[in-house]
């Protein structure tokens, strides 16, 4: 199609055109207006025993610790531990981000803490899901011990490093106005084609099927 063709398409389905316009501008409204949005976040760490030689629990910080942290990280994300989840109260998504970067202090992938976040539009609600799948990710540490038969003075334990804390999700409203603005442009433009392109193969079959009533004279009409 030339550029002409275009015009006068979208001239002639200026309608697809204005329904396109309202559509966009009632999601540049829900863009403008958004619902709040708060993003919970808490710490957690697997920390071992307390032995002689190292009585402060965080300075005994082993991988295998870390390793033990991941897989129960992949137990909670697998269909069964988003179920016991769900069964817990944690409805919605959530995120189990591994924290092993290290310190100056400490080589990296040897810390053992986790970051738990949940978003939600009520920051009530956002840091009570946190507090729950931190409870249930515990329970997993215990059973994992309970399985293996640790005595109870030799057993991990998983401790809350920094307590859940909402804080509101910050959106760029100009970026989601514009992306807003060029999908609505797009689709309109498109459909409009579209639509146009439907409604003439449509009239043409129109024009060129053949007549009932001209095919039934013809037969009532003897040679």
């Amino acid at each position: 199609m030339s550029p002409r063709d275009v015009a006068e398409a979208l001239l002639r389905r200026w309608y697809v055109l204005v329904l396109a316009l309202l559509l966009t501008a009632a999601g540049a409204y829900e863009v403008l207006h958004p619902t709040p949005q708060y993003l919970s976040s808490a710490v957690v760490v697997l920390k071992p025993p307390v032995t002689g030689n190292q009585p402060n629990q965080l300075t005994n910080l082993q991988p295998p610790l870390a390793t033990l942290s991941y897989g129960i990280i992949q137990q909670l994300e697998s269909p069964a531990g988003r179920a016991e989840l769900d069964a817990a109260g944690v409805h919605g998504s959530f995120q189990l981000i591994p924290r092993n970067s290290g310190t100056s202090a400490t080589p990296s992938y040897l810390i053992p803490s986790l970051q738990v976040q949940a978003q939600r539009s009520d920051p009530v609600r956002a840091d009570t899901e946190v507090l729950r799948i931190i409870e249930v990710y515990s329970r997993h540490v215990t059973a994992m011990q309970d399985a293996q038969g640790v005595a109870a003075g030799s057993r991990i334990t998983a401790s809350v490093l920094v307590a859940p804390s909402a804080a509101p999700v910050q959106c760029t409203r100009t970026r989601a106005l514009a992306g807003t603005a060029l999908l609505g442009g797009v689709g309109g433009i498109l459909g409009a084609l579209w639509f146009d392109r439907y409604a003439l193969r449509r009239r043409a079959r129109k024009h060129t099927a053949p007549d009932p009533r001209r095919q039934a004279e013809t037969v009532a009409v003897p040679g």
